[in-house]
């Protein structure tokens, strides 16, 4: 199969059928062979019964269904899960993406060799206090941080070579960060393609201006699960291990002095009276507790269960797919 398109939705009843057309009609004119699914994150609309009725229509779409709301890293964890296609796209089923974008997505990674390639809407339609200016902030801080050279990380407009949905794991709300994900779990080839972004037709925004506080959040989680999630002890030992020995040499030194100044009778105040025996006191409980946090996070990470589970309701899917 030459692409699998995956859909996350929630409460987009009314953009489905318009997608759904558009989608049939790209493939048809490049002879591609396709499946579309549709990953309901627990829609209170008809979204659903939309995606039931496409599916009789066509066979190519299929329907995964979650019984709450679970997010959009959710929806795409999943979706990745089921794909079959050898280039794996993904896009809002807002119609802000255009599907006339899929064929030279599709070109990039089969003959550019790319391993990932991400749209950038470089034309917004956006309010460009409330989505504009924080999103450029939010971009650039990515890109100095995790060295992708990049200028729209959260477009859900996206192409994958199958081997790297296959590899990585997306969950909370790190859908934003998957070129991260992606290249540390080693696919490093990641392109760009100016893509067309559109008016929303129906319905309204799923996203509010909090998401660019946790996206920053985001950032710094899966910056430091990148480095230290497999060895936390390397991380909170080797900081609890500073702490510890800057305490314990401060009240070696302050020992010390206190001996020095007995052996000569020099009258000294006692120890406990300065304030630096207290610092250093904190700095050898700090280090201890830091040091076993590292140690009980060693622990908790090899004995954990390594993915998420999601309660999924219903499946329009063919057994091949499992």
């Amino acid at each position: 199969m030459d692409i699998s398109v995956i859909v996350p939705l929630f409460n987009e009843d009314e953009s489905l059928p318009h997608l759904a057309e558009w989608i049939t009609r790209v493939m048809t004119e490049n002879n591609f062979t396709y499946e579309v699914i549709m990953v309901d994150d627990g829609s209170k609309d008809k979204s659903w019964e939309v995606i039931e009725k496409l599916s009789q229509e066509n066979s190519a779409y299929k329907g995964i269904k979650f019984r709450r709301n679970y997010g959009k890293s959710a929806a795409l964890n999943v979706g990745f899960g089921k794909a079959k296609g050898d280039v794996v796209i993904t896009m809002d089923a807002d119609l802000q993406d255009s599907p006339d974008e899929i064929p030279e997505l599709y070109r990039m990674i089969k003959e550019d060799g790319y391993d990932l390639v991400s749209g950038w809407k470089k034309k917004r339609y956006d309010s460009k206090l409330a989505k504009n200016i924080p999103s450029k902030l939010f971009n650039a801080t990515t890109r100095k941080m995790s060295g992708i050279k990049l200028h729209d990380f959260n477009c859900g407009l996206k192409a994958y070579r199958h081997d790297v949905v296959k590899s990585i794991e997306v969950y909370g709300e790190m859908h934003r960060y998957i070129p991260v994900i992606a290249k540390w779990a080693g696919f490093s080839k990641i392109g760009e393609k100016v893509v067309q972004h559109r008016k929303r037709e129906f319905g309204v925004t799923k996203f509010g201006l909090d998401r660019f506080v946790n996206g920053y959040l985001d950032l710094f989680s899966i910056m430091f699960i990148s480095k230290f999630g497999k060895k936390p002890m390397h991380f909170f030992g080797l900081i609890g291990s500073i702490f510890f020995l800057l305490g314990f040499v401060s009240v070696v030194v302050l020992g010390v002095q206190k001996l020095v100044a007995l052996s000569n009778h020099i009258p000294m105040r006692l120890i406990t009276d300065s304030p630096y025996f207290y610092l250093a006191l904190l700095g050898i409980v700090l280090g201890t507790i830091l040091f076993v946090t590292g140690f009980l996070a060693e622990l908790v990470g090899r004995n954990s269960p390594t993915r998420n589970t999601y309660l999924i309701e219903k499946e329009l899917l063919d057994e091949k797919s499992e």
